[in-house]
């Protein structure tokens, strides 16, 4: 039961990417500049996909002599944190306008640190391999 409570949860999450308006029909409306800044977010977060899947092209086309199983690892880790960010980022965005309107606190969330973390652990090994002569 709290399973199938989960997945209707989150099915109802989902189809708010689709259909945003539904979200105006929740509380009442907050501050435009709120919502601009909300909207912003969302925009910086689609930034930084799209800078992940450029990264992770960069890494597939710059790096041809890296050992192909931690080339092809690398591509994949960018491309899907791409991809995750930028479902998170509609994520993001339908949480904290719905919060607004209801007079919540806006939702926290670990996705950054994890994405800060992951990325880091990448940079870092890149740059390993950089000073071992790995990439050459």
């Amino acid at each position: 039961m709290i399973l199938t409570d989960g997945l209707r949860s989150i099915g109802a999450g989902v189809r708010l990417w689709f259909s945003p308006a539904r979200v105006r029909e929740e509380g009442t409306t907050p501050d435009y500049r709120f919502s601009l800044a909300n909207e912003r977010t969302f925009l910086a977060w689609l930034r930084t996909g799209l800078a992940l899947v450029g990264g992770g092209f960069a890494v597939d086309q710059f790096l041809p002599r890296l050992h192909e199983g931690l080339r092809v690892t690398f591509t994949l880790v960018l491309l899907a944190g791409g991809a995750l960010c930028a479902l998170r980022a509609v994520n993001h965005w339908v949480r904290c306008e719905r919060a607004m309107r209801r007079g919540e606190d806006l939702p926290v969330s670990r996705f950054p640190t994890a994405l800060a973390l992951a990325v880091a652990v990448l940079a870092v090994a890149v740059v390993v391999l950089v000073l071992l002569g790995r990439t050459d």
